[in-house]
């Protein structure tokens, strides 16, 4: 294909947002020179307020991926991608009402150490070498997919760009630590928003108008939204979507270092819940975004698909080719969106980065040796963010050979998200669940997840199940590209028809429910744990939603915990209550301090904040 080229206002857009980024990463590395610690570098002296933190969250999970996969998911196989703000929603819920109280008031850095304090060392360590192996492998795919972009609108070295974006994030992060990557993040958001209002605006203008659109895309079959089908071999439907979405999202939001380091920098939990909502809010508008860019694009190449004509060479270079055609006579404008692309790709980058940095510090580093000192952890936790910075950078390079980026990411959050998922499920709403039980579980929801996303690679589901909408070339210039047909299928197990043709979006929730399943048969077989070795603020007694009508069903459930102990209770929305043990906090699985209250609990405000850890030693 005819590659067409930046014009210098493109350049300058383009540049503007690796100068900016870089710039705030220098500018918190100037200003938090004096408060030099690895606590402060990696959470931010847990002061954040709700607002950055929450278009941090969004810039970080709605990345490349998003902007260039998903409207090219929608021109390829209608609108039903909109369901997943249902999926969203549950996630958010779940998250903050879930999850996140856990997390926040147990005053640990790395989500990994709650597993310590519930379970022991062996189970903190397996759960925290997934997380960086899936980290990595899921930020190769971002890196590669803005790169893509690039390399299509523009004619740069593919591997050149990719280098560029490893670099750029290595450096804010390095620099300016948790407050650089929140704001920078902030600042993305904004610029992705930007970028396809953009392409919004002048894309339905290109293609009739609003309802133009609506009204070929309706004749296209890109409007058939709801499939209430519950075969879970078909790849998009409202059951796939929404429960499978939720699984496999959980495993990204829920119990994801990523998204929990953010969580508990901010001041208080209610700004963290804050956070979580506000950013279900942003989540929503850029999905609206993003589908409603497919369907312009479908409008606009109703007639001449570019991608089966053989214009272009993958589904993903659908958008940047777009907004090359619609923008051919607005120099400044293509740039804009390739920086869009590339502010989802740095802010989840710069995270992961972060991330990464954070759990292996406190979960190998500070256990190996708890006496650094502030300074000397500081550098480490630098060193730390360069080493992985390069690691994600450099797994960009398998990211080639993985197909659709959509796809891709969301299958490698599916295996291992999803035993991660249910590990900390286990830990937290199954009180006599052991650690026998909780490893177990972990490495079968693994196994499982990896058999039958590895044989789905191998074995690809049958095109009746995965083959996308009708596409045009009728009015494509002729060349020699050949029509596009489905794979043959020959020499297939009959395991491959079944099995390994399960949605993409239920790899997690088969890791999930295998380990939850396996953890809870393990944990009887092996003599399940007692209750009175738990602290209570570890467990979060679900039951009580369900048993909100006897003391005697809840106190049961409770297998011994003593949620009953203690001064104070908090009502939830729903009218249950869920009490909360008061005598003990426990500090990064070090130490236990005897308080009267709950460590930060304000009784006015009902929420918890970060006073109270400021008091704790830290070791």
């Amino acid at each position: 294909m005819e590659v067409k080229n930046f014009a210098a206002w493109d350049y300058v857009v383009f540049a503007a947002l690796f100068i900016i980024s870089s710039g705030i990463g220098v500018f918190f590395a100037i200003k938090e020179r004096k408060k030099a610690t690895s606590r402060e570098f990696l959470v931010g002296g847990r002061q954040m307020s709700c607002g950055p933190v929450a278009l941090s969250l969004t810039a970080s999970f709605m990345s490349a991926v998003t902007v260039l996969g998903a409207p090219s998911e929608v021109y390829r196989f209608g609108a039903s991608f909109t369901l997943f703000c249902i999926a969203y929603t549950f996630v958010i819920i779940f998250t903050s009402e879930l999850f996140l109280p856990v997390f926040y008031r147990s005053g640990i850095t790395s989500t990994y150490e709650y597993l310590q304090l519930r379970f022991n060392k062996g189970v903190r360590y397996a759960a925290t070498v997934i997380y960086i192996v899936q980290t990595i492998l899921y930020t190769g795919v971002v890196v590669y997919a803005p790169a893509l972009a690039l390399n299509q609108v523009t004619g740069f070295d593919l591997w050149g760009s990719v280098f560029a974006t490893g670099i750029v994030c290595t450096f804010y992060c390095t620099l300016g630590g948790l407050k650089a990557v929140v704001w920078t993040d902030a600042f993305q958001m904004v610029v992705m928003i930007v970028g396809f209002l953009t392409v919004l605006i002048q894309g339905s203008a290109q293609a009739g108008g609003f309802y133009n659109v609506l009204e070929l895309s309706t004749n296209g079959s890109r409007l058939h939204i709801i499939d209430f089908d519950v075969d879970p071999l078909r790849r998009h439907t409202f059951w796939t979507i929404s429960v499978g979405g939720t699984f496999t999202w959980l495993g990204i939001y829920g119990v994801n270092q990523s998204t929990i380091q953010r969580c508990i920098s901010c001041k208080t939990e209610k700004h963290a819940k804050l956070a979580l909502y506000f950013n279900l809010v942003g989540l929503w508008i850029i999905l609206v975004c993003a589908v409603f860019s497919g369907l312009i694009m479908y409008s606009y190449f109703k007639d001449c698909d570019p991608w089966t004509s053989g214009i272009i060479s993958a589904p993903d270079q659908l958008m940047p080719y777009f907004v090359m055609e619609i923008f051919a006579t607005m120099p400044g404008l293509p740039g804009l969106f390739v920086a869009c692309a590339f502010s989802g790709t740095l802010s989840t980058v710069a995270a992961s980065i972060n991330a990464l940095a954070t759990v292996t510090f406190e979960d190998f580093v500070k256990s190996c040796f708890p006496h650094l000192s502030d300074k000397l952890s500081t550098w480490i936790s630098k060193g730390l963010c360069i080493l992985f910075g390069v690691m994600c950078t450099s797994m960009a390079v398998a990211a080639s050979f993985m197909g659709s980026v959509v796809q891709a990411a969301l299958s490698i959050h599916g295996m291992c998200g999803g035993p991660m998922l249910g590990l900390f499920t286990l830990g937290i709403v199954f009180p006599f669940v052991n650690w026998k039980g909780a490893l177990g579980g972990l490495l079968t929801g693994i196994a499982l997840a990896f058999w039958v996303a590895i044989g789905a690679f191998i074995y690809p589901a049958p095109a009746s199940k995965t083959w996308p909408l009708p596409l045009s070339t009728n009015q494509c210039v002729p060349s020699n590209a050949t029509e596009l047909v489905p794979p043959a299928l020959s020499s297939r197990p009959a395991i491959a028809d079944s099995w390994y043709s399960i949605s993409y979006l239920y790899y997690s929730a088969v890791g999930c429910l295998g380990c939850i399943a396996a953890g809870v048969i393990i944990s009887f077989l092996t003599g399940h744990q007692s209750g009175k070795d738990i602290q209570p603020m570890l467990i979060r007694p679900v039951c009580n939603l369900f048993c909100f009508w006897s003391k005697e069903y809840k106190t049961l459930c409770w297998c011994g915990v003593q949620h009953d102990r203690g001064s104070e209770q908090e009502t939830l929305e729903n009218g249950s209550t869920w009490k909360q043990g008061t005598e003990s906090v426990l500090q990064n699985g070090l130490r236990r301090e005897s308080l009267v209250h709950s460590p930060g609990y304000d009784p006015k405000d009902k929420s918890y904040d970060n006073v109270a850890f400021e008091k704790i030693t830290h070791f």
